[in-house]
């Protein structure tokens, strides 16, 4: 069901100001449903080994020395990225999450040369694996893929869906500035749609051109919140979303699901303008709208905000933001299409399970985003 949805009356609540204060969120007990995560980020060594001088990892180096979040006794950052296991799930349980599906960090093996990239992930993804095998109940797979080799790409998906049954992808952003729109990477959407399995389209670093012009001039720290999490991330995979459609992939694919986190990162916003823009002749021969194209091609995944950081509530204590930036997704897509996600370790879980319980909707519709849009997606 695409239908829009529609939005809850919230009259009920209080009469201004966001729908949920905090004395509400701190007196409303956990609500007694499954709780699925998609963006539930792991990285391997190696992997952070190969990619030490990219442009992510150095991101990173900004973030850690300015304390952005703490290291672990194994040398993880953040805390717990390396842990598929005891840690990981003690975790989960505090936060009330009953199953992760884990997916390899940015940056991963994407960027790097096919002649060590190809091992790298299937390391990667024999470690999700492991993992899976061990704790059947509470993990599953989106494989990490060789990007710049997409037949070996195709084939690690295959290997990973059909053996170790990994219920799809997650692909970080364009391919050292080459969109995901370029030919090159089809086999991969070709292989995902006859798997039948979706792909996570999680950010990445704008181009490095786009960087310069846009959010160089500042505090190196500023800058970098600027370029990535703070807007650049999430602008960059609005319009890589966008490039998708126009490039003809899902003409191709018209099966192939794809699911963009972060409350449908800039699109929730975007969509209604760029529906109007790309009408017949402008948007280049496509089959279909702007609008159908997202509502029956993507998935959006809910997020709290709260940095790991950052104490539950304590930067927006009613997460009114966040709420409206759902409802600003839930519109274009509809509540059959919304995931929960916490991404985690960067993310505070605790506070991605609160917002999903305070939320100020009907039950039912949180199930949806709990677990059951995510069982029907994956056909768990």
């Amino acid at each position: 069901d695409t239908r829009a949805w529609t939005l809850p009356n919230l009259s009920h609540k209080r009469e201004n100001g966001p729908p949920t204060p905090s004395a509400d969120r701190h007196e409303t007990s956990r609500l007694k449903v499954k709780v699925i995560g998609f963006e539930e980020h792991y990285k391997i060594p190696a992997i952070h080994e190969a990619n030490k001088n990219s442009p992510g990892e150095l991101i990173y180096d900004v973030w850690k020395k300015a304390g952005r979040f703490e290291t672990d006794a194994q040398g993880g950052w953040p805390a717990g990225i390396y842990d598929l296991g005891e840690g990981r799930i003690a975790a989960m349980d505090e936060a009330g999450i009953d199953v992760q599906i884990l997916s390899h960090t940015y940056p991963g093996p994407e960027i790097l040369e096919p002649s060590i990239a190809v091992d790298l992930t299937r390391q990667a993804n024999d470690a999700v694996s492991a993992a899976i095998s061990k704790h059947p109940e509470r993990f599953l797979g989106f494989a990490t893929l060789p990007m710049r080799d997409p037949a070996a790409a195709a084939s690690e998906l295959e290997r990973v869906v059909r053996d170790h049954r990994f219920v799809g992808a997650l692909i970080n952003g364009h391919v050292n500035g080459r969109f995901l729109d370029d030919k090159f990477f089809w086999p991969v959407f070709e292989c995902a749609e006859a798997l039948n399995v979706p792909i996570y389209l999680h950010p990445t670093l704008p181009p490095q051109p786009v960087i310069d012009a846009y959010y160089s001039g500042f505090d190196p720290y500023v800058s970098t919140n600027m370029s990535a999490a703070g807007l650049g991330w999430h602008l960059d995979t609005g319009i890589h979303c966008i490039r998708l459609i126009l490039g003809g992939v899902f003409d191709r694919f018209p099966n192939l699901q794809i699911i963009v986190g972060h409350h449908f990162e800039a699109l929730g916003w975007m969509a209604w303008r760029t529906d109007y823009s790309f009408i017949g002749d402008a948007s280049g021969g496509l089959k279909r709208t702007v609008k159908e194209y997202l509502r029956e091609n993507f998935y959006g995944g809910i997020l709290a905000g709260d940095f790991r950081n950052q104490e539950s509530g304590d930067v927006d204590s009613s997460w009114s933001l966040s709420y409206n930036a759902f409802r600003a997704m839930v519109g274009v897509l509809g509540i059959d299409r919304i995931l929960f996600t916490t991404d985690w370790p960067y993310a505070n879980m605790k506070a991605a399970r609160q917002f999903l319980d305070h939320m100020p909707i009907n039950l039912g519709d949180k199930e949806k985003i709990a677990h059951l849009n995510a069982e029907r997606l994956l056909r768990l």
